[in-house]
Protein backbone atom coordinates (compact mmCIF):
# COMPACT_ATOMS: atom_id res chain seq x y z
CA UNK A 1 0.00 0.00 0.00
CA UNK A 2 2.85 2.16 0.41
CA UNK A 3 4.10 2.34 -3.04
CA UNK A 4 0.45 3.61 -4.34
CA UNK A 5 -0.23 7.10 -5.19
CA UNK A 6 -2.58 7.56 -2.84
CA UNK A 7 -0.50 6.36 0.40
CA UNK A 8 2.09 9.23 -1.03
CA UNK A 9 -0.18 11.70 -1.13
CA UNK A 10 -1.07 11.53 2.30
CA UNK A 11 2.68 11.43 3.16
CA UNK A 12 3.17 14.54 0.98
CA UNK A 13 -0.22 16.20 2.85
CA UNK A 14 1.81 15.99 6.28
CA UNK A 15 3.76 18.98 6.14
CA UNK A 16 0.54 21.08 5.27
CA UNK A 17 -0.82 19.69 8.74
CA UNK A 18 2.40 19.81 10.66
CA UNK A 19 1.91 23.97 9.41
CA UNK A 20 -1.59 24.12 11.09
CA UNK A 21 -2.57 24.35 14.82
CA UNK A 22 -5.86 22.08 16.51
CA UNK A 23 -6.24 25.83 17.56
CA UNK A 24 -7.14 27.49 14.42
CA UNK A 25 -8.63 24.36 13.23
CA UNK A 26 -11.54 24.52 16.04
CA UNK A 27 -12.13 28.04 14.90
CA UNK A 28 -13.84 26.44 11.80
CA UNK A 29 -17.11 25.94 12.11
CA UNK A 30 -17.90 24.34 8.89
CA UNK A 31 -14.89 21.53 9.44
CA UNK A 32 -16.26 21.09 13.07
CA UNK A 33 -19.67 20.11 11.96
CA UNK A 34 -18.27 18.01 8.92
CA UNK A 35 -16.00 15.46 11.07
CA UNK A 36 -18.98 14.31 13.02
CA UNK A 37 -21.12 11.10 12.12
CA UNK A 38 -23.89 9.29 14.31
CA UNK A 39 -25.47 5.64 14.09
CA UNK A 40 -28.20 4.94 16.35
CA UNK A 41 -27.73 7.65 19.39
CA UNK A 42 -23.68 7.11 18.65
CA UNK A 43 -22.32 10.39 18.47
CA UNK A 44 -18.64 10.76 16.98
CA UNK A 45 -16.83 14.10 17.04
CA UNK A 46 -13.65 13.56 15.82
CA UNK A 47 -13.21 17.70 15.15
CA UNK A 48 -10.07 17.19 17.29
CA UNK A 49 -7.95 15.13 15.34
CA UNK A 50 -5.01 16.83 13.92
CA UNK A 51 -6.67 16.56 10.48
CA UNK A 52 -8.75 18.52 7.97
CA UNK A 53 -11.60 17.73 5.33
CA UNK A 54 -8.92 17.27 2.61
CA UNK A 55 -6.58 14.62 4.91
CA UNK A 56 -10.59 12.77 5.23
CA UNK A 57 -10.87 12.21 1.80
CA UNK A 58 -7.08 11.69 1.34
CA UNK A 59 -7.94 8.76 3.79
CA UNK A 60 -11.07 7.66 1.77
CA UNK A 61 -8.72 7.67 -1.74
CA UNK A 62 -6.30 5.27 0.34
CA UNK A 63 -9.32 3.89 1.66
CA UNK A 64 -9.95 2.34 -2.03
CA UNK A 65 -7.07 2.01 -3.38
CA UNK A 66 -6.46 -0.77 -0.66
CA UNK A 67 -10.15 -2.28 -1.50
CA UNK A 68 -10.94 -2.07 1.91
CA UNK A 69 -14.82 -2.09 0.80
CA UNK A 70 -13.99 -5.34 -1.27
CA UNK A 71 -12.09 -6.76 2.09
CA UNK A 72 -15.20 -6.14 4.43
CA UNK A 73 -17.29 -7.79 2.01
CA UNK A 74 -15.06 -11.21 1.81
CA UNK A 75 -14.77 -11.21 5.39
CA UNK A 76 -19.01 -11.17 5.83
CA UNK A 77 -18.89 -13.50 3.10
CA UNK A 78 -16.73 -15.99 4.63
CA UNK A 79 -13.40 -16.00 2.26
CA UNK A 80 -10.66 -17.09 4.17
CA UNK A 81 -9.15 -14.38 4.59
CA UNK A 82 -6.84 -15.51 7.30
CA UNK A 83 -4.70 -16.83 4.56
CA UNK A 84 -2.33 -18.34 6.87
CA UNK A 85 -4.41 -20.66 8.89
CA UNK A 86 -6.97 -21.06 5.99
CA UNK A 87 -9.75 -19.72 7.83
CA UNK A 88 -13.11 -17.81 7.33
CA UNK A 89 -12.84 -14.61 9.95
CA UNK A 90 -16.91 -14.71 10.50
CA UNK A 91 -17.36 -13.09 14.04
CA UNK A 92 -20.28 -11.49 12.83
CA UNK A 93 -22.19 -14.83 12.14
CA UNK A 94 -21.87 -15.17 16.00
CA UNK A 95 -24.65 -12.08 16.37
CA UNK A 96 -26.44 -12.98 13.02
CA UNK A 97 -30.18 -12.90 12.49
CA UNK A 98 -31.72 -16.26 12.54
CA UNK A 99 -32.50 -15.59 8.90
CA UNK A 100 -29.13 -14.30 7.65
CA UNK A 101 -27.05 -16.48 5.37
CA UNK A 102 -23.31 -16.21 5.93
CA UNK A 103 -21.42 -19.02 4.18
CA UNK A 104 -18.06 -20.53 5.19
CA UNK A 105 -16.83 -23.45 2.84
CA UNK A 106 -20.18 -23.05 1.08
CA UNK A 107 -22.29 -24.55 3.97
CA UNK A 108 -24.99 -21.52 5.94
CA UNK A 109 -23.10 -21.28 9.50
CA UNK A 110 -26.07 -19.48 10.77
CA UNK A 111 -28.25 -22.41 11.65
CA UNK A 112 -25.06 -23.75 13.52
CA UNK A 113 -24.65 -20.98 15.27
CA UNK A 114 -28.59 -20.57 16.53
CA UNK A 115 -28.49 -24.18 17.84
CA UNK A 116 -25.74 -22.97 20.39
CA UNK A 117 -27.44 -20.31 21.02
CA UNK A 118 -30.81 -22.33 21.54
CA UNK A 119 -28.81 -24.56 23.70
CA UNK A 120 -26.90 -22.02 25.99
CA UNK A 121 -30.59 -20.36 26.42
CA UNK A 122 -32.38 -23.82 27.54
CA UNK A 123 -29.40 -24.84 29.80
CA UNK A 124 -29.55 -21.35 31.46
CA UNK A 125 -32.76 -21.15 32.28
CA UNK A 126 -32.35 -24.90 33.52
CA UNK A 127 -30.08 -23.26 35.78
CA UNK A 128 -31.48 -20.32 36.39
CA UNK A 129 -34.61 -21.38 37.34
CA UNK A 130 -33.00 -24.12 40.16
CA UNK A 131 -33.80 -27.08 38.51
CA UNK A 132 -30.33 -27.77 37.74
CA UNK A 133 -29.00 -28.77 41.40
CA UNK A 134 -25.27 -30.04 42.33
CA UNK A 135 -23.88 -33.27 43.75
CA UNK A 136 -25.79 -32.23 47.18
CA UNK A 137 -29.49 -31.19 45.52
CA UNK A 138 -28.32 -28.13 46.68
CA UNK A 139 -29.27 -25.23 43.53
CA UNK A 140 -26.23 -23.81 42.00
CA UNK A 141 -25.67 -19.90 42.35
CA UNK A 142 -22.07 -19.12 41.54
CA UNK A 143 -19.92 -19.85 38.22
CA UNK A 144 -16.35 -19.68 37.87
CA UNK A 145 -15.48 -19.16 34.42
CA UNK A 146 -11.98 -20.79 33.25
CA UNK A 147 -9.92 -19.22 30.13
CA UNK A 148 -7.32 -17.57 29.27
CA UNK A 149 -6.82 -14.81 26.90
CA UNK A 150 -9.93 -14.14 24.64
CA UNK A 151 -11.81 -16.97 26.65
CA UNK A 152 -11.24 -14.08 29.53
CA UNK A 153 -10.84 -10.28 28.99
CA UNK A 154 -14.24 -10.17 26.70
CA UNK A 155 -16.60 -11.85 28.62
CA UNK A 156 -14.96 -9.47 30.97
CA UNK A 157 -15.07 -6.42 30.01
CA UNK A 158 -19.17 -7.40 29.24
CA UNK A 159 -19.51 -8.76 32.63
CA UNK A 160 -18.10 -5.57 34.59
CA UNK A 161 -19.98 -3.38 32.23
CA UNK A 162 -23.44 -4.90 32.64
CA UNK A 163 -22.44 -5.39 36.62
CA UNK A 164 -24.11 -1.89 37.32
CA UNK A 165 -27.18 -1.87 34.58
CA UNK A 166 -30.50 -2.11 36.69
CA UNK A 167 -31.92 -4.37 34.05
CA UNK A 168 -29.10 -6.50 34.45
CA UNK A 169 -28.11 -6.15 38.16
CA UNK A 170 -32.11 -7.30 38.96
CA UNK A 171 -31.20 -10.29 36.71
CA UNK A 172 -27.88 -11.51 38.67
CA UNK A 173 -29.66 -10.58 42.04
CA UNK A 174 -27.76 -13.77 44.29
CA UNK A 175 -25.18 -14.78 41.77
CA UNK A 176 -21.75 -14.56 41.12
CA UNK A 177 -19.69 -14.96 38.21
CA UNK A 178 -15.62 -14.71 38.46
CA UNK A 179 -13.10 -15.53 36.02
CA UNK A 180 -10.39 -17.55 36.44
CA UNK A 181 -7.54 -16.99 34.00
CA UNK A 182 -4.05 -16.82 35.45
CA UNK A 183 -2.07 -20.22 36.02
CA UNK A 184 -0.44 -18.54 38.97
CA UNK A 185 -2.61 -19.90 41.82
CA UNK A 186 -2.95 -17.07 43.88
CA UNK A 187 -5.23 -16.60 40.77
CA UNK A 188 -7.28 -19.79 41.19
CA UNK A 189 -7.31 -18.98 45.54
CA UNK A 190 -9.10 -15.56 44.83
CA UNK A 191 -11.40 -17.14 42.46
CA UNK A 192 -12.49 -19.81 44.74
CA UNK A 193 -12.87 -17.68 48.03
CA UNK A 194 -15.65 -17.80 50.03
CA UNK A 195 -17.20 -19.84 47.59
CA UNK A 196 -18.95 -23.22 48.65
CA UNK A 197 -18.65 -26.30 45.84
CA UNK A 198 -21.91 -27.22 46.88
CA UNK A 199 -23.20 -24.38 45.00
CA UNK A 200 -20.65 -23.57 42.46
CA UNK A 201 -20.40 -24.74 38.85
CA UNK A 202 -17.31 -24.21 36.65
CA UNK A 203 -17.65 -23.38 32.88
CA UNK A 204 -14.14 -24.54 31.15
CA UNK A 205 -13.16 -22.67 28.16
CA UNK A 206 -10.65 -24.16 25.87
CA UNK A 207 -11.56 -24.73 22.10
CA UNK A 208 -8.81 -27.74 21.60
CA UNK A 209 -9.38 -28.74 25.87
CA UNK A 210 -5.47 -28.62 25.34
CA UNK A 211 -4.41 -25.23 26.49
CA UNK A 212 -2.06 -25.42 29.33
CA UNK A 213 -2.94 -22.83 31.37
CA UNK A 214 -6.09 -23.41 31.59
CA UNK A 215 -6.28 -26.94 31.53
CA UNK A 216 -3.92 -26.94 34.67
CA UNK A 217 -6.56 -24.25 36.28
CA UNK A 218 -8.93 -26.32 35.09
CA UNK A 219 -7.41 -29.73 37.09
CA UNK A 220 -6.81 -27.35 40.34
CA UNK A 221 -10.11 -26.51 40.30
CA UNK A 222 -11.72 -30.43 39.56
CA UNK A 223 -9.50 -31.40 43.00
CA UNK A 224 -11.18 -28.59 44.78
CA UNK A 225 -14.57 -30.02 44.10
CA UNK A 226 -13.38 -33.66 44.27
CA UNK A 227 -12.43 -33.38 47.72
CA UNK A 228 -15.07 -31.89 48.72
CA UNK A 229 -17.99 -33.65 47.16
CA UNK A 230 -16.09 -36.97 45.58
CA UNK A 231 -15.35 -37.69 42.12
CA UNK A 232 -19.05 -38.34 40.89
CA UNK A 233 -19.88 -34.49 41.32
CA UNK A 234 -17.76 -33.77 38.26
CA UNK A 235 -20.73 -34.11 36.22
CA UNK A 236 -22.52 -32.21 38.04
CA UNK A 237 -20.39 -29.17 39.15
CA UNK A 238 -18.37 -28.27 35.34
CA UNK A 239 -19.56 -27.74 31.99
CA UNK A 240 -17.65 -26.92 28.81
CA UNK A 241 -17.03 -24.50 26.07
CA UNK A 242 -15.00 -26.73 23.64
CA UNK A 243 -14.91 -28.59 20.19
CA UNK A 244 -12.96 -31.25 21.14
CA UNK A 245 -15.82 -33.70 22.72
CA UNK A 246 -12.87 -36.94 23.76
CA UNK A 247 -11.15 -34.46 25.96
CA UNK A 248 -14.11 -33.33 28.07
CA UNK A 249 -15.82 -36.97 28.46
CA UNK A 250 -12.29 -37.82 29.70
CA UNK A 251 -12.04 -35.31 31.99
CA UNK A 252 -15.40 -36.18 33.38
CA UNK A 253 -17.55 -33.86 32.21
CA UNK A 254 -20.57 -35.31 30.17
CA UNK A 255 -20.28 -34.25 26.50
CA UNK A 256 -24.09 -33.18 26.19
CA UNK A 257 -22.40 -30.18 28.91
CA UNK A 258 -19.92 -28.89 26.11
CA UNK A 259 -21.03 -25.84 24.16
CA UNK A 260 -19.13 -25.72 20.63
CA UNK A 261 -17.90 -22.68 18.76
CA UNK A 262 -15.80 -23.02 15.53
CA UNK A 263 -12.58 -22.16 13.96
CA UNK A 264 -13.57 -19.47 11.89
CA UNK A 265 -14.27 -17.68 15.37
CA UNK A 266 -10.39 -16.45 16.77
CA UNK A 267 -9.71 -15.93 20.55
CA UNK A 268 -9.73 -12.80 20.97
CA UNK A 269 -13.43 -11.99 18.66
CA UNK A 270 -14.82 -14.65 20.38
CA UNK A 271 -17.38 -12.50 23.13
CA UNK A 272 -19.87 -13.34 21.12
CA UNK A 273 -19.98 -17.13 20.93
CA UNK A 274 -20.56 -19.52 23.67
CA UNK A 275 -17.25 -18.48 25.43
CA UNK A 276 -18.74 -14.77 26.61
CA UNK A 277 -22.70 -16.07 25.92
CA UNK A 278 -22.79 -19.10 28.24
CA UNK A 279 -21.01 -17.68 31.28
CA UNK A 280 -23.18 -14.36 30.95
CA UNK A 281 -26.67 -15.82 30.63
CA UNK A 282 -25.98 -18.05 33.59
CA UNK A 283 -25.62 -14.52 35.53
CA UNK A 284 -28.20 -12.35 33.66
CA UNK A 285 -30.38 -14.77 31.99
CA UNK A 286 -30.31 -15.46 28.08
CA UNK A 287 -32.74 -12.10 27.44
CA UNK A 288 -30.13 -9.29 28.82
CA UNK A 289 -27.18 -11.74 26.57
CA UNK A 290 -29.00 -11.61 23.50
CA UNK A 291 -29.53 -7.70 23.89
CA UNK A 292 -25.80 -7.52 23.72
CA UNK A 293 -25.61 -9.55 20.65
CA UNK A 294 -28.21 -7.19 19.18
CA UNK A 295 -26.51 -4.09 19.85
CA UNK A 296 -22.92 -6.14 18.10
CA UNK A 297 -25.38 -6.75 15.13
CA UNK A 298 -26.55 -3.54 14.27
CA UNK A 299 -22.77 -2.08 14.19
CA UNK A 300 -22.31 -4.69 11.52
CA UNK A 301 -24.90 -4.07 9.50
CA UNK A 302 -23.69 -0.54 9.78
CA UNK A 303 -20.19 -1.48 8.86
CA UNK A 304 -21.19 -3.37 6.01
CA UNK A 305 -23.75 -1.14 4.61
CA UNK A 306 -22.86 2.35 5.64
CA UNK A 307 -20.91 4.93 3.57
CA UNK A 308 -17.59 5.53 4.45
CA UNK A 309 -17.82 9.12 5.35
CA UNK A 310 -20.84 7.86 7.82
CA UNK A 311 -19.28 5.35 9.09
CA UNK A 312 -18.61 4.67 12.37
CA UNK A 313 -15.57 1.66 12.28
CA UNK A 314 -14.30 2.73 9.38
CA UNK A 315 -13.71 6.48 10.15
CA UNK A 316 -11.78 5.05 13.69
CA UNK A 317 -9.80 2.95 11.74
CA UNK A 318 -8.42 5.13 9.31
CA UNK A 319 -7.72 7.94 11.53
CA UNK A 320 -5.72 5.51 13.34
CA UNK A 321 -3.79 4.38 10.45
CA UNK A 322 -3.20 8.57 9.92
CA UNK A 323 -2.51 8.63 13.81
CA UNK A 324 0.42 6.27 13.24
CA UNK A 325 1.50 5.42 9.57
CA UNK A 326 2.01 9.51 8.95
CA UNK A 327 2.25 11.45 11.98
CA UNK A 328 4.44 8.42 13.40
CA UNK A 329 1.70 8.59 16.48
CA UNK A 330 2.74 4.67 17.83
CA UNK A 331 0.34 5.05 21.13
CA UNK A 332 -3.45 5.64 21.68
CA UNK A 333 -4.91 6.19 24.93
CA UNK A 334 -8.43 4.27 25.36
CA UNK A 335 -10.40 6.46 28.18
CA UNK A 336 -14.25 5.72 29.02
CA UNK A 337 -15.38 8.28 31.46
CA UNK A 338 -17.74 5.20 33.30
CA UNK A 339 -15.94 2.87 35.62
CA UNK A 340 -18.79 0.49 34.23
CA UNK A 341 -16.00 0.40 31.25
CA UNK A 342 -13.45 -0.28 33.58
CA UNK A 343 -12.13 -3.36 31.56
CA UNK A 344 -12.90 -2.02 27.93
CA UNK A 345 -8.81 -1.23 27.50
CA UNK A 346 -7.65 -4.38 28.39
CA UNK A 347 -9.78 -5.85 26.22
CA UNK A 348 -9.13 -3.88 23.37
CA UNK A 349 -5.56 -4.26 24.04
CA UNK A 350 -5.55 -7.88 23.14
CA UNK A 351 -7.98 -7.17 20.46
CA UNK A 352 -5.82 -4.17 18.72
CA UNK A 353 -2.16 -5.59 19.81
CA UNK A 354 -2.57 -9.62 18.86
CA UNK A 355 -4.54 -8.67 15.22
CA UNK A 356 -2.28 -5.65 14.11
CA UNK A 357 1.29 -6.51 15.88
CA UNK A 358 2.47 -7.79 13.19
CA UNK A 359 5.67 -6.56 11.08
CA UNK A 360 4.70 -8.11 7.55
CA UNK A 361 2.36 -8.13 5.37
CA UNK A 362 -0.48 -10.38 4.63
CA UNK A 363 1.69 -12.13 2.02
CA UNK A 364 4.46 -12.39 3.63
CA UNK A 365 7.18 -9.18 2.83
CA UNK A 366 8.64 -7.40 5.69
CA UNK A 367 6.77 -3.79 6.34
CA UNK A 368 7.96 -0.82 5.14
CA UNK A 369 5.57 1.04 7.50
CA UNK A 370 5.13 0.80 11.02
CA UNK A 371 1.39 -1.00 11.96
CA UNK A 372 -0.21 -1.40 15.15
CA UNK A 373 -1.29 0.44 18.18
CA UNK A 374 0.28 0.26 21.42
CA UNK A 375 -3.03 0.46 23.57
CA UNK A 376 -3.90 1.39 27.12
CA UNK A 377 -6.24 3.17 29.16
CA UNK A 378 -7.55 3.57 32.36
CA UNK A 379 -11.52 5.30 32.93
CA UNK A 380 -11.98 8.71 33.86
CA UNK A 381 -11.19 10.76 35.81
CA UNK A 382 -9.34 7.64 37.41
CA UNK A 383 -6.94 8.16 34.43
CA UNK A 384 -6.54 12.13 34.95
CA UNK A 385 -5.01 11.55 38.05
CA UNK A 386 -2.41 9.05 36.66
CA UNK A 387 -0.89 9.42 33.09
CA UNK A 388 -2.65 12.70 31.85
CA UNK A 389 0.37 14.71 33.01
CA UNK A 390 2.42 12.61 29.85
CA UNK A 391 -0.17 13.60 27.60
CA UNK A 392 -0.53 17.12 28.61
CA UNK A 393 2.42 17.71 28.41
CA UNK A 394 5.17 14.64 26.98
CA UNK A 395 4.51 12.37 24.23
CA UNK A 396 1.72 13.05 22.01
CA UNK A 397 -1.03 10.08 22.42
CA UNK A 398 -3.82 10.15 20.61
CA UNK A 399 -7.05 9.81 22.83
CA UNK A 400 -10.31 7.86 22.29
CA UNK A 401 -12.81 10.24 24.86
CA UNK A 402 -16.04 7.74 25.23
CA UNK A 403 -18.84 9.29 27.37
CA UNK A 404 -22.65 7.89 28.38
CA UNK A 405 -25.31 10.71 28.64
CA UNK A 406 -26.95 8.68 30.97
CA UNK A 407 -25.65 7.11 33.87
CA UNK A 408 -26.52 3.55 34.93
CA UNK A 409 -26.49 4.60 38.60
CA UNK A 410 -27.62 8.64 39.19
CA UNK A 411 -26.99 10.38 42.06
CA UNK A 412 -27.60 14.11 42.90
CA UNK A 413 -26.99 15.59 46.02
CA UNK A 414 -29.46 18.49 47.52
CA UNK A 415 -27.41 21.61 47.68
CA UNK A 416 -24.86 19.84 45.15
CA UNK A 417 -23.93 21.76 41.93
CA UNK A 418 -24.36 19.51 39.95
CA UNK A 419 -25.10 15.35 39.89
CA UNK A 420 -22.24 13.17 40.40
CA UNK A 421 -22.39 12.21 36.60
CA UNK A 422 -22.39 15.92 35.51
CA UNK A 423 -19.24 16.33 37.57
CA UNK A 424 -17.75 13.14 36.24
CA UNK A 425 -18.39 14.70 32.81
CA UNK A 426 -17.41 18.12 32.84
CA UNK A 427 -14.06 16.37 32.60
CA UNK A 428 -15.07 14.21 29.80
CA UNK A 429 -15.79 17.15 28.13
CA UNK A 430 -13.17 19.70 29.38
CA UNK A 431 -10.33 17.33 28.32
CA UNK A 432 -10.18 16.49 24.91
CA UNK A 433 -10.06 20.76 24.67
CA UNK A 434 -7.36 21.30 26.89
CA UNK A 435 -5.50 18.85 25.06
CA UNK A 436 -6.06 20.80 21.98
CA UNK A 437 -5.93 24.32 22.53
CA UNK A 438 -3.06 24.22 25.33
CA UNK A 439 -2.04 27.12 27.43
CA UNK A 440 0.46 29.93 25.81
CA UNK A 441 2.97 31.69 27.58
CA UNK A 442 1.14 35.12 26.75
CA UNK A 443 -1.68 33.58 29.04
CA UNK A 444 -0.11 32.75 31.69
CA UNK A 445 1.92 36.21 31.61
CA UNK A 446 -2.24 37.91 31.50
CA UNK A 447 -2.42 35.56 34.71
CA UNK A 448 0.43 37.31 36.51
CA UNK A 449 2.76 33.62 36.92
CA UNK A 450 6.36 34.12 37.71
CA UNK A 451 8.42 34.36 34.63
CA UNK A 452 10.44 31.24 35.92
CA UNK A 453 7.06 28.82 35.87
CA UNK A 454 6.15 29.99 32.74
CA UNK A 455 8.16 27.20 30.65
CA UNK A 456 6.23 24.59 33.52
CA UNK A 457 2.99 25.34 32.99
CA UNK A 458 2.76 26.14 29.75
CA UNK A 459 0.48 24.20 27.41
CA UNK A 460 1.38 23.08 23.63
CA UNK A 461 -1.86 21.60 22.77
CA UNK A 462 -2.21 20.28 19.05
CA UNK A 463 -2.39 16.98 21.03
CA UNK A 464 -5.36 15.08 18.63
CA UNK A 465 -8.39 13.13 20.19
CA UNK A 466 -11.66 12.43 19.34
CA UNK A 467 -14.85 11.69 21.09
CA UNK A 468 -17.83 8.97 21.13
CA UNK A 469 -20.51 9.64 23.34
CA UNK A 470 -23.35 6.97 23.75
CA UNK A 471 -27.07 7.74 24.87
CA UNK A 472 -27.20 5.29 27.63
CA UNK A 473 -25.00 1.79 28.55
CA UNK A 474 -27.04 -1.30 28.52
CA UNK A 475 -26.44 -4.65 27.18
CA UNK A 476 -27.47 -3.03 23.86
CA UNK A 477 -24.51 -0.52 23.71
CA UNK A 478 -22.02 -2.04 25.16
CA UNK A 479 -22.94 -4.73 21.84
CA UNK A 480 -22.83 -1.95 19.90
CA UNK A 481 -19.43 -0.61 21.01
CA UNK A 482 -17.75 -3.53 21.16
CA UNK A 483 -18.04 -4.22 17.63
CA UNK A 484 -17.38 -1.02 16.78
CA UNK A 485 -13.98 -1.78 18.20
CA UNK A 486 -13.25 -5.04 16.76
CA UNK A 487 -14.27 -2.93 13.22
CA UNK A 488 -12.06 -0.62 13.79
CA UNK A 489 -9.58 -2.74 13.78
CA UNK A 490 -10.12 -4.40 11.18
CA UNK A 491 -10.58 -1.96 8.85
CA UNK A 492 -6.71 -0.91 10.00
CA UNK A 493 -5.39 -4.25 9.07
CA UNK A 494 -7.01 -4.01 6.05
CA UNK A 495 -5.10 -0.85 5.22
CA UNK A 496 -2.02 -2.05 6.78
CA UNK A 497 -2.54 -5.04 4.59
CA UNK A 498 -1.52 -7.58 7.37
CA UNK A 499 -3.65 -10.70 8.76
CA UNK A 500 -5.41 -9.48 11.81
CA UNK A 501 -6.90 -12.40 12.51
CA UNK A 502 -3.63 -14.89 12.80
CA UNK A 503 -1.31 -14.58 16.46
CA UNK A 504 1.92 -16.34 15.82
CA UNK A 505 3.86 -14.04 17.88
CA UNK A 506 2.18 -15.86 20.84
CA UNK A 507 4.00 -19.52 20.04
CA UNK A 508 7.92 -18.90 20.71
CA UNK A 509 7.47 -18.31 24.29
CA UNK A 510 4.99 -21.48 24.78
CA UNK A 511 7.42 -23.20 23.21
CA UNK A 512 10.24 -22.36 25.20
CA UNK A 513 8.16 -22.58 28.14
CA UNK A 514 7.77 -26.19 27.50
CA UNK A 515 11.31 -26.43 27.46
CA UNK A 516 11.91 -24.93 30.84
CA UNK A 517 8.93 -27.15 31.99
CA UNK A 518 11.30 -30.22 31.54
CA UNK A 519 14.30 -28.54 33.17
CA UNK A 520 12.23 -27.87 36.27
CA UNK A 521 10.69 -31.64 36.38
CA UNK A 522 14.44 -32.94 35.91
CA UNK A 523 16.15 -30.28 38.73
CA UNK A 524 13.17 -30.68 41.46
CA UNK A 525 12.38 -34.87 41.21
CA UNK A 526 15.54 -36.05 39.84
CA UNK A 527 18.08 -33.30 41.05
CA UNK A 528 19.59 -32.88 37.59
CA UNK A 529 21.69 -29.77 37.24
CA UNK A 530 20.27 -27.05 34.87
CA UNK A 531 21.60 -27.96 30.89
CA UNK A 532 21.23 -26.80 27.40
CA UNK A 533 20.16 -22.95 28.42
CA UNK A 534 22.47 -19.51 27.61
CA UNK A 535 24.57 -18.73 30.71
CA UNK A 536 21.57 -15.56 31.85
CA UNK A 537 19.20 -17.74 32.01
CA UNK A 538 20.92 -20.55 33.25
CA UNK A 539 21.65 -18.82 36.23
CA UNK A 540 18.02 -17.21 36.98
CA UNK A 541 17.29 -20.80 37.15
CA UNK A 542 19.57 -22.28 39.28
CA UNK A 543 18.85 -18.96 41.74
CA UNK A 544 15.24 -20.22 41.34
Amino acid sequence: ISDTDQWKALQAHVGAIHKTHLRDLMADADRCKAMTAEFEGIYLDYARQQATTETIDKLFKLAEAAKLKEKIEKMFNGDKINSTENRSVLHVALRAPRDAVINSDGVNVVPEVWAVIDKIKQFSETFRSGSWVGATGKPLTNVVSVGIGGSFLGPLFVHTALQTDPEAAESAKGRQLRFLANVDPVDVARSIKDLDPETTLVVIVSKTFTTAETMLNARTIKEWIVSSLGPQAVSKHMIAVSTNLKLVKEFGIDPNNAFGFWDWVGGRYSVCSAVGVLPLSLQYGFPIVQKFLEGASSIDNHFRTSSFEKNLPVLLGLLSVWNVSFLGYPARAILPYSQALEKLAPHIQQLSMESNGKGVSIDGVRLPYEAGEIDFGEPGTNGQHSFYQLIHQGRVIPCDFIGVIKSQQPVYLKGETVTNHDELMSNFFAQPDALAYGKTPEQLRSENVSENLIPHKTFQGNRPSLSLLLSSLSAYEIGQLLAIYEHRIAVQGFIWGINSFDQWGVELGKSLASQVRKQLHASRMEGKPVEGFNPSSASLLARY
